[in-house]
């Protein structure tokens, strides 16, 4: 009994310190947020201009990140909402929606009244009710330079059959938060996780929400047993019987002032409905061991419904910090986990039929030769590593590292059934054939699934500084796993890139400021001070000067702090934020 008590109490302070947090986020935000609903207003009045339906086929999107991606319930059409783009200098935020047409291989742009404000990083999950619906909650809209940011908590619905946006408005949903997840499973809406940042401070979620769907009423639950710690961007699938599992994430953690360190989150959870009919509403997690051949540990991966009660995880970014740098390995692969089997296993292209029936007979002369033949295979090989280069029309050399799973780690999977094990090995030998059009290794893919085809729109990789964000779409079918298909191509080489000249000005001037070399006299010299005494050094307030002043008056000499501590290697816009961060940290308190 006693154990018993202290573990409860235990949980009970954890829920009281994540309460504490959380207003005090909340509080520190709240000033941000009322900068940029003044913003956010302009925009919906322009879009409230908007008085009819129009639909008109288009060019593709142009480049964008966090966007939703989801197959048409009743049409062979993939619907794109929202969504950011970042070119160095600037963040645009969109609102707009496009439909690609499968069977024509085409898009077209719809314009309807009264849609969502713009936003990026939100969940949209769609229902076959009254023609289709596309459900959307949350997600944030950015400043400009990207340093604010607002998190909304509202929740719509497009009507697909009479193309109309409504907004619901129902009271005790969940706070406003982006990178969470959602799923539509059994006339319900269930959302988990997600974090709500602010300049200063930031707080990662692991609560459960659900939204009825006939009633229109928001529930929030209380699982049973240890479920998963905080996150956002974790894989979250809805099983036939009416469960949910939870896989990775990623969250971080404040070490000391102004020093984050993030995680990967490996763990996966069941959350399970205990009841039936009326006690629908009593949950509880059970964590998962599955077996197989799981995926290397990545954020920024994209998660999708597959064939044969399975679902599939593609791509993402591990992210290795080195002291001060921060260097990304980028994946393309695909991992299939089995809900029945509790397995997971890598997929490889099997290449054309041709190819596998000339392997099929090869196997079998070789068998009928010399039995017994697999037991002299040389040594297992590790994970290939490809690196690919491209040169950016500037001189910019971007360096495309590319991971391709090992032959050898499919063997771990169960051989409890031929079939899988003639498949497996007609992957391992067939792995390669596809690669000549595969999607390049990327993070923060977009993908939907219709008629058993994996669709895989943009995302984002990284060289250095610069952030590329693609806006290609590929298709592989699922059944066959045969090859990927080309539908739309991107050439990264034409994407420009703001910042490139400004960090040439600055290498030339050798100063190491993230802007310009207008001070660069001062900047040695208040590097060294630095060096001596950081508190003593600080830009003094004026009397009667407001922190947006005071942030603008001294943000130079920020910089040049900032970047002195995170080193030349750091990302402008990760120092700038540093920076500005440090600068509204000494405003409020200069002691």
């Amino acid at each position: 009994m006693g154990k018993k008590g202290k573990r409860d109490k235990k949980g009970k302070g954890a829920e009281k310190t994540l309460a504490k947090m959380e207003k005090k986020v909340s509080r520190r935000a709240k000033k941000e947020e009322e900068d940029l609903e003044a913003l956010i207003a302009e925009f919906q009045s322009l879009d409230a201009k908007k008085t009819q339906v129009i639909e008109s086929s288009c060019p593709p999107p142009s480049p964008r990140l966090n966007c939703s991606l989801c197959a048409h319930p009743e049409r062979d059409e993939l619907i794109l909402f929202g969504g950011e783009y970042f070119n160095g200098q600037k963040t645009f935020l969109y609102n707009d929606l496009y439909i690609y047409h499968i069977r024509k291989n085409s898009w077209a742009k719809v314009d309807i009244p009264n849609p969502p404000p713009r936003r990026c990083a939100h969940q949209a999950a769609v229902v076959p009710t009254a023609g289709g619906q596309l459900w959307i909650f949350g997600g944030e809209f950015a400043s400009p330079n990207g340093e604010q940011f607002y998190h909304y908590k509202d929740l719509w619905v497009l009507h697909l059959a009479t193309k109309t946006w409504e907004q619901i408005k129902a009271p005790g949903g969940p706070s406003g938060r982006s990178g969470h997840r959602m799923v539509a499973c059994k006339r319900q809406l269930i959302i988990f996780g997600g974090f709500h940042e602010s300049a200063r401070d930031f707080i990662y979620y692991n609560d459960v929400y659900t939204f009825n769907l006939d009633s229109f009423t928001w529930s929030k639950l209380a699982p049973a047993g240890m479920g998963p710690a905080p996150r956002s961007g974790c894989q979250m699938t809805p099983t036939p019987e009416g469960n949910i599992i939870i896989y990775g994430g990623y969250s971080k953690q404040r070490i000391k002032k102004d020093v984050d360190k993030g995680t990967l989150h490996t763990d996966m959870f069941l959350l399970k409905a205990e009841g039936a009919g009326k006690e629908e509403d009593r949950w509880s997690w059970t964590r998962l061991s599955p077996s197989g051949v799981k995926p290397t540990p990545r954020s920024g991966f994209s998660v999708a419904a597959a064939p044969n009660n399975r679902c599939l995880l593609f791509g993402g970014v591990h992210d290795e910090e080195e002291e001060e740098s921060l260097e990304g390995d980028f994946f393309n692969d695909i991992y299939f986990y089995d809900i029945g089997k509790n397995r997971w296993f890598p997929a490889q292209l099997k290449g054309p039929k041709s190819e596998r029936r000339k392997r099929r007979r090869g196997r079998q002369t070789e068998a009928e030769a010399a039995a017994g033949e697999e037991l002299q295979l040389p040594p297992p090989q590790g994970p290939l590593e490809i690196v690919k280069e491209v040169v950016a029309e500037d001189g910019t050399i971007m360096t495309i590292k590319q991971v391709i799973p090992g032959a050898a780690e499919d063997r771990d999977r169960s051989g409890s059934e031929q079939e899988e094990e003639e498949e497996e090995e007609e992957e391992e030998e067939g792995g390669a054939l596809g690669q000549a059009v595969e999607p390049c290794p990327r993070s923060s893919a977009m993908v939907a699934v219709k008629h058993g085809v994996l669709y895989v729109y943009g995302g984002m990789f990284e060289v250095g500084d610069r952030q590329v964000t693609l806006s290609d779409l590929h298709s592989i079918d699922l059944h066959r796993m045969d090859q990927w298909k080309v539908l739309l191509e991107m050439d990264p080489k034409t994407q420009e890139w703001l910042e490139e000249s400004e960090s040439d000005e600055e290498e030339d001037d050798d100063v190491e400021g993230a802007e310009g070399g207008e001070e660069e006299e001062e900047s040695s010299e208040e590097e060294s001070e630095d060096e001596e005494g950081e508190q003593q050094q600080h830009p003094a307030v004026q009397p009667g000067e407001a922190q947006p002043q005071y942030v603008a008056r001294t943000e130079q000499y920020w910089l040049r702090l900032a970047r002195s501590h995170m080193g030349p290697e750091a990302k402008d816009k990760k120092v700038l934020k540093v920076a500005h961060a440090m600068a509204k940290t000494f405003y409020e308190d200069p002691s």
